[in-house]
């Protein structure tokens, strides 16, 4: 008897956004910095694009979002299924070194231009 071709079924997925590229060893800003950089971004993306973007887990996410609003840096807000989170731009970095800087100017120096 004569096999028959083995059929395949496409699957289809919802697009999942790019990793980010490796990184070289080490960064100037931590994984914090980086949630809140994607965050300002895009203030409703999910844990999930949000660990994508930055290059970690989502269980990662979720722990720095907590540590985040514990903190007072940000909040979430529930619109439906979701969450949008609102970043608190008054408060100060977290080193005595840099204290003297708000997290919105932070935020103003890493935003993207066009």
């Amino acid at each position: 008897m004569k096999k028959s071709a083995p059929e395949f079924v496409e699957k289809t997925s919802r697009p999942v956004a790019e990793p980010a590229a490796p990184a070289p060893g080490w960064t100037f800003l931590s994984n914090h910095t980086h949630v809140l950089v994607a965050l300002a971004t895009e203030p409703d993306l999910t844990l999930r694009d949000i660990g994508q973007r930055v290059g970690i887990t989502e269980r990662g996410v979720i722990r720095i979002v907590d540590e985040l609003e514990a903190a007072g840096v940000l909040s979430r807000e529930r619109e439906g299924r979701r969450n949008r989170y609102l970043l608190n731009l008054e408060a100060p970095l977290r080193h005595p070194l840099e204290q003297h800087c708000r997290i919105g100017e932070l935020l103003a120096l890493l935003k993207r231009t066009p």
